[in-house]
């Protein structure tokens, strides 16, 4: 299936912005001048603009045309394109301000499970969760996300504080280990607990201050690229660039901790870490909690196929803490196409809120 053609232009441009064809700072043609390059129309080329916008690639400045804010910083030069001060809280809305998940939808879900799985849902499933769960999250990331993941990389945990101390269990609790600060306060809590060494990488308006970052003895750094919690803070497209190169560095890795993305109200989802990264360094790691409901204890996790091998050694004993029935009607939310339809009504809401 052929992608849209502002899709195609706007991966195009994204791409010679990423290479550095289009350097920091660099005007772009304009949009008739564009049009007329790639035979397009005037709207087709101001929608994929607007896409780059919105992820912080470029700048629209009115009557000035548009420029590359994209940059990869250098931190041996003792710059620091952040600011230092977090921004005031966001006026964008969050998801807690529609409704949650249709309680009908999922009712009608659980008794179509206890029919057709009657003999399965008291039944132990595998240590890394039932294996139509794992392909339909396979296909699910693929489809949203960009995210290419064999149901093998897949492991399903108890929600997001299970997974943290699996991750512990699987990286080493020898290691330093960087996350941001402030953040969500049980990221700190559950590594404290397995007595890991931590430091704290302070945030500033577009990311982690490059500095600290740099100057960190880490070899694992958890961050939030979404809206970190408490700050507010999205990470932009350059500091997300920044994170990747710092992951490339030998025997390091970085888990993204993807949590509430699916409720973005940009045009399109941000792109992850996960599938940037040119090499096998970044943990993804998310939730049903915040789409579904806080009730259900269920989230996952994404590991690149280099760490399978350790990981079957290292937490491979573990029993599955998700239990069949819910795996099962997760499953069900996943394949029927209920959870994107949930995803994408809360995304018009947003987007019909947004100040």
């Amino acid at each position: 299936m052929s992608r849209p053609a502002y899709q195609q232009l706007y991966e195009k441009l994204r791409q010679e912005i990423i290479s550095g064809v289009l350097p920091f700072g660099s005007r772009l043609p304009g949009k008739r001048a564009l049009a007329e390059q790639y035979h397009l129309s005037v709207i087709t080329v101001a929608h994929a603009l607007d896409l780059l916008a919105e992820e912080g690639y470029v700048s629209l400045r009115e009557r000035s045309g548009c420029f590359v804010s994209f940059q990869i910083s250098d931190p041996f030069l003792g710059s620091e394109p952040s600011e230092s001060v977090l921004p005031s809280p966001s006026e964008t809305p969050s998801s807690a301000d529609v409704e949650g998940f249709p309680f009908s939808v999922l009712a009608r879900t659980i008794r179509r499970v206890l029919a057709e799985n009657a003999g399965n849902i008291l039944l132990k499933t595998p240590g890394q969760g039932l294996l139509p769960l794992r392909q339909a999250i396979s296909r699910y990331l693929a489809r949203a996300r960009g995210i290419w993941a064999e149901p093998e990389q897949i492991f399903l945990g108890a929600g997001a504080e299970y997974l943290y101390g699996l991750l512990a269990e699987l990286l080493g609790r020898d290691r330093i280990w960087a996350i941001e600060s402030p953040s969500y306060e049980k990221i700190r809590q559950v590594y404290a607990a397995r007595n890991i060494r931590l430091e704290y990488l302070p945030l500033g308006s577009d990311g982690l201050l490059s500095a600290p970052l740099w100057q960190s003895e880490a070899s694992v750094l958890h961050v939030s690229p979404y809206r970190s919690y408490p700050s507010d803070v999205t990470a932009t497209a350059s500091k997300r660039a920044e994170y990747l190169r710092w992951a490339e560095q030998k025997d390091r890795f970085l888990i993204e901790d993807d949590y509430e993305s699916e409720f973005s109200v940009q045009q399109r989802p941000m792109e992850t870490l996960y599938s940037q990264s040119s090499r096998a360094c970044v943990i993804y790691l998310n939730t049903f909690s915040r789409t579904i409901s806080s009730a259900l204890r269920a989230g996952y996790m994404v590991l690149p196929t280099d760490l399978l091998p350790l990981c079957r050694e290292r937490i491979g004993f573990y029993s599955c803490t998700v239990p069949a029935f819910e795996q099962y009607v997760l499953t069900d939310l996943l394949d029927s196409g209920d959870f994107e339809r949930h995803i994408r009504r809360v995304r018009r809401r947003l987007r019909e809120t947004r100040v």
